[in-house]
């Protein structure tokens, strides 16, 4: 995440939207006018797949992800500590959100070497599954920031820190990263698997710890996968990352080496959830990405947007080159090895132009989103509660509590389940506009006719309703349904769904 990042961009919802989560709820949509409307398709209990870059439903329609972070950084390290529960959910789904960016801390899953506390796992599965209940997926993130508590963050427990007593500065975040010696010996520790007190690899206990928890989570079908870790941090040598457009081949090679042991830890519990792997932190400054591919046919390519004027100096200027560029920089990873893309943070920030800018650039690549963050209460953030939705979890998300203009800004319409391969989808002015083809993402023919394609259409963007102009399809949802239904037409190759404010 967040704000201040010197040197760097470092620095109940209706029938489909819940069967693009892959939940195992049977709920009905919402009744339509046309009595001879389709029903949604049976829900089914597997996990979100992915066809190319596009992820996919267990009937192959391309589902796009629209969510936030919810992440709580101190002991327990549970949201529900945080004082996340239902009404939040509730309101993040009455809004058109669709999925979650769930912190789990590497501390709190393995607090002293090989011993796991699985009351903590049962707490984060209360709150996925509280998601679920709403239709919102989880993606579960062993977050970190500056590794430990020791240099101002947290994530490692502190007996995988072996930093060899090394001078310790208090800098914060993220100033740390780049003068603190002892939290980069830790980092150099981690990324040669130096041994712990037991005699075993710190990354083999990260690795092993990362089983365990997809063992507990593999069942779950409201899981969109594993985020392996937060921002990786290159360490002591971490100047060659910061060279632009060349970055760090030596330690991205180590990154990869890393992502795939915890990738074949993970595959001997579960061998369907998404594995998402991000680049070194700061890749989204100098553009440079040289990971190389991981062994498995389900990988993900997460990524962030943090547009430096923005950070450095709380203005948007230059940020839409800057943040295109980043965009387009991380794009090529998932392109070259056809996996499934998507920004996990961006935001950190309640300046609305330069939120708008990233989601309307996020519109225009067809890319699926969790903006940092939903919570205040950040307490290892340069801005504990600068960055937040809802100012505080443990208060109902109503009033003053919810920072509504942002709220506006980010509670767009837009596609979450398509019937078939999006072409283009974009919302300007109060008008949303998506074309899609009934081809299959996965190349294997067409959607029979009737298929179903569902937009999360929130109140918040059309208070007094909405009008729908359809070719190709029909729209078999109530009028001003807040998931609006689309079913194509016989014959059509082509849908074009235009939504305008206004009675329907």
């Amino acid at each position: 995440m967040r704000q201040h990042r010197p040197v760097r961009r470092l620095a109940a919802i209706a029938c489909t939207a819940l069967a693009a989560a892959g939940l195992a709820a049977a709920v009905q949509p919402a009744a339509s006018a046309d009595s001879t409307a389709p029903t949604a398709p049976a829900l089914t209990s597997a996990p979100l797949g992915h066809a190319g870059m596009w992820l996919t439903d267990a009937d192959g329609r391309a589902v796009i992800l629209h969510g936030l972070n919810q992440v709580f950084k101190v002991p327990p390290y549970e949201p529900a500590a945080d004082g996340f529960g239902d009404d939040d959910a509730a309101f993040l789904a009455q809004n058109g959100f669709d999925a979650m960016r769930v912190g789990v801390i590497w501390a709190a899953v393995e607090p002293q070497p090989g011993v796991y506390d699985d009351a903590y796992l049962d707490s984060i599965a209360d709150t996925v599954q509280t998601l679920a209940a709403h239709g919102i997926v989880s993606i579960l993130d062993f977050h970190q920031d500056l590794y430990n508590e020791k240099f101002q963050g947290e994530g490692a427990p502190a007996w995988a820190v072996l930093d060899h007593g090394r001078p310790n500065p208090s800098n914060g975040f993220p100033g740390n990263y780049f003068a603190n010696f002892a939290e980069e010996a830790a980092w150099d520790s981690f990324w040669s698997n130096a041994k712990a007190s037991d005699g075993i690899g710190l990354q083999d206990h990260y690795a092993a710890a990362w089983a365990h928890v997809a063992a507990r989570f593999a069942s779950t079908s409201s899981v969109a996968g594993y985020e392996v870790m937060n921002e990786p941090w290159p360490g002591t040598l971490w100047e060659p990352c910061a060279i632009p457009l060349l970055g760090c081949p030596l330690f991205d090679h180590t990154l990869t080496a890393f992502y795939q042991r915890v990738t074949t830890a993970i595959r001997t519990v579960d061998a369907q959830h998404i594995v998402w792997i991000e680049p070194n932190v700061l890749m989204s400054t100098v553009d440079a990405n040289n990971l190389g591919e991981i062994d498995d046919p389900n990988i993900g390519f997460s990524f962030h947007v943090y547009c430096p004027t923005e950070s450095e100096f709380q203005t948007n200027l230059l940020c839409t080159p800057l943040d295109d560029i980043t965009i387009a920089s991380a794009k090529r990873y998932p392109a070259k090895y056809r996996l499934p893309w998507l920004m996990t943070e961006f935001g950190a920030t309640q300046d609305l132009a330069n939120l708008a800018g990233d989601v309307a650039k996020a519109d225009k690549n067809m890319l699926g989103w969790t903006e940092w963050a939903y919570t205040g209460n950040d307490k290892t953030s340069s801005s504990p509660d600068g960055q937040a939705l809802v100012l505080d979890p443990s208060q109902p998300p109503t009033g003053a509590n919810v920072l509504t203009a942002k709220l506006k800004t980010l509670a767009e319409p837009y596609p979450q389940t398509v019937a078939g391969t999006p072409r283009s989808w974009s919302f300007s002015s109060g008008t949303f506009t998506l074309a899609y083809s009934t081809a299959r993402v996965d190349g294997a023919g067409t959607f029979p006719a009737g298929a179903l394609t569902s937009v999360a259409v929130p109140a918040i963007e059309y208070p007094d309703g909405y009008a729908v102009t359809v070719t190709g399809g029909h729209v078999v949802s109530a009028p001003d349904a807040s998931t609006l239904l689309v079913a194509s037409d016989p014959g059509a190759a082509t849908v074009t769904v235009t939504v305008r404010a206004g009675a329907s």
